[in-house]
């Protein structure tokens, strides 16, 4: 027993989707459950709303924003607000942390240390951004004036992943609140408790009602009609490749909203022939792949390493693991929890298994440890023909492949559908630029590994990636318009 432990049994949950500005049911009186991963053990019962209460979510949403009660503000105003709502957020800190290490299985020390404080500074630095922006005047004859501004695209909806709940929703929410608009946020059904405590925390912080909702549910039942409906200006989505298509699809065949997707990756560290201190660089893509059980689109699920730096690496990467801390969420001690849920243990399972089965050697791990824990897995011999090397495993999975030059290794890092992240680990600095640029990737890490921060973008190429990007002040373009304001000042 801790006080973590003490503080999830006196936890006062959310039974309800958060629609302007209170909680409300199901317009059907429908439910679903959300279960503890480690125990099992329902935590608690929540809306299965649909397309008739999306509609009531966009229907608040254009009337806050139609009316001005916050895209109308003066842009310090909502500064004010987001900057209130970061300070609300850390000082629930403990509250959120529990209820996210209850719904998602993450450590109660990521949750603490790293996810609720970067939860409130990317709102916080998005607020701070706002006020300082400006527009434009182009270049024209003395008869005429050209603005060039920015203004708020209206109605955006927000569909999150179950990994990093409070993180993504802050990515989503952070500059599209900044930048005026109103929002519909539909988190995934497995991680819906903090969202709506967000939620409660943005209204009290001064967040008007209707400005920003959470309508929870199936993606069929929630997120496509999200992505259909007329009334949505822009949706921006964070999950899986196979999804993030659909919402394309969506997109074409309803108003053509803008879209943004941040989808899945396969990320590649390559380690090349100079690189020093194989000890610390084992250390590292330990910490990268088995951070948050794998469950992580940037994690470096291939190590592709020189032939001479190969053996010492899948030696050193052994060590990491071998009394790498295991179970209870709650307990600080725990690096690494259960999977989200029943079915993606199975798909995680189902993987592992192909790599037996296709020739990998397993080095560590490759089982279950009881429950929906899984054994930090370490693969050697991989090659580019396995599944373990080509899919998505988003586990504690990795695979190490052997390159016979530093030319080889960075080949096989693009050999992939997708781009999201690269690290990259040498002693050379002309190997660093010349090779970072190589990468196909949105971010590379030298001799690092890295997701960037809050002023950096964060986004993909190929298949990881359309249509602009999270954090850093690009963020703001995609909730945004631009207009041109000519004016004929002739006489």
């Amino acid at each position: 027993m801790n006080a973590y432990t003490d503080l999830a049994k006196s936890l006062k949950l959310p039974t309800g989707a958060f629609i302007d500005g209170e909680f409300v049911a199901a317009a059907s009186g429908a439910i679903f459950e959300t279960r503890n991963p480690y125990t099992g053990e329902l935590i608690a019962t929540l809306p299965a709303c649909d397309a008739v209460d999306v509609d009531r979510a966009v229907a608040a949403a254009r009337r806050s924003f139609e009316a001005g009660v916050w895209s109308a503000l003066h842009p310090s105003e909502r500064k004010a607000v987001l900057g209130k709502l970061a300070d609300l957020l850390m000082e629930n800190r403990d509250e959120l942390a529990v209820m996210e290490a209850l719904d998602a299985g993450k450590p109660i020390t990521d949750c603490i240390e790293m996810d609720l404080p970067e939860t409130a500074n990317c709102i916080r630095w998005h607020g701070e951004a706002q006020d300082k922006l400006y527009d434009q005047i182009a270049p024209t004859a003395p008869d005429a004036l050209a603005l060039v501004v920015r203004e708020p695209v209206g109605v955006v909806a927000a569909v999150l992943p179950w990994n990093f709940p409070l993180m993504m929703m802050a990515w989503k929410i952070g500059p599209a609140l900044a930048t005026g608009n109103s929002v519909i946020v539909k988190p995934a059904e497995q991680t819906s408790l903090t969202a709506l405590r967000l939620a409660v925390l943005a209204l009290e912080a001064g967040v008007p009602p209707g400005v920003l909702n959470v309508v929870t549910g199936m993606g069929p039942d929630v997120g496509e009609p999200l992505g259909r409906h007329m009334d949505v200006d822009a949706l921006t989505f964070t999950g899986s490749t196979e999804v993030g298509r659909k919402f394309l699809e969506y997109s074409a065949q309803s108003n053509v909203k803008e879209v943004c997707l941040e989808m899945g990756g396969k990320s590649a560290a390559v380690v090349l022939s100079d690189a020093e201190d194989i000890a610390e660089i084992a250390e590292t893509q330990a910490e990268a792949i088995f951070w948050n059980m794998g469950e992580n689109c940037t994690a470096n699920s291939r190590i592709i390493a020189h032939k001479d730096v190969y053996d010492e690496l899948v030696a050193e990467l052994a060590k990491q693991v071998a009394d790498w801390p295991l179970g209870d969420p709650l307990d600080p001690a725990t690096r690494q929890g259960p999977l989200v849920s029943e079915e993606h243990f199975a798909k995680v399972s189902g993987l592992v298994d192909s790599g037996k089965a296709q020739g990998a050697r397993v080095v560590a791990g490759g089982e279950g440890a009881g429950g929906l824990l899984f054994k930090p897995t370490i693969f050697a011999e991989v090659t580019p023909g396995m599944d373990i090397y080509q899919k998505e495993i988003f586990g504690p999975v990795v695979g190490v492949i052997r390159a016979e030059s530093d030319e080889e290794a960075i080949k096989m890092a693009n050999q992939t559908e997708y781009g999201l992240a690269a690290t990259l680990y040498t002693s050379s600095i002309a190997k660093a630029h010349r090779y970072a640029r190589k990468l196909k990737a949105g971010t590379v890490g030298v001799n690092t590994y890295s997701e960037g921060e809050i002023s950096t973008p964060f986004g993909g190429f190929k298949a990881s990636g359309f249509g602009g990007r999270d954090n850093g002040i690009h963020a703001h373009e995609q909730y945004t318009e631009l207009k041109t304001i000519w004016i004929d000042l002739s006489e």
